[in-house]
């Protein structure tokens, strides 16, 4: 298992802010992400978001359920990895399983003070599977890696 589990705690950073940061990052490396939430609302705002950040900073990208979800190199969703995804952004409760971890290279979940637990409790779920994980928070302002758990080979 080559994945890593990267936790951002959100104590100052808004989201719309981060997902657009990290979306960058990947997009520059020819990555392949899915955004998942099971929150409906939560993903049409994203959408928007995306599309009407400046032009130079545009992030193509589709929501999940049309005839070219394989062709986008972001896709918003609830569902399975339907765009050959490298990594997939866990947002307000999603989860991944093992099997699905097992062919992504990141995993992105973000949250807020009021999801710490359920982090927490993905956090060992995760490290539990052997991935390596890593928690950043941005309570200084910028972003600090608090926490790094080295993986080690699920069999």
């Amino acid at each position: 298992m080559t994945a890593i589990a990267m936790f951002y705690h959100l104590t100052r950073a808004g989201l719309d802010e981060t997902v657009s940061m990290i979306l960058t990052r990947a997009l520059k490396q020819d990555w392949r992400v899915m955004l998942r939430s099971p929150n409906k609302g939560l993903l049409d705002h994203l959408d928007a978001k995306l599309w009407l950040g400046p032009e130079d900073d545009f992030l193509p990208h589709g929501m999940q359920g049309g005839p070219l979800d394989a062709d986008q190199p972001v896709l918003l969703g609830t569902g399975a990895i339907s765009n050959g995804a490298q990594g997939v952004f866990l947002l307000a409760g999603a989860t991944v399983d093992h099997d699905e971890v097992a062919g992504l290279d990141r995993v992105w979940l973000l949250f807020d003070e009021d999801n710490k637990a359920a982090a927490r409790d993905q956090w060992t779920r995760m490290t539990g599977w052997g991935m390596a994980a890593q928690y950043w928070s941005d309570e200084s302002g910028s972003w600090v890696k608090k926490m790094d758990r080295a993986g080690t080979v699920a069999g």
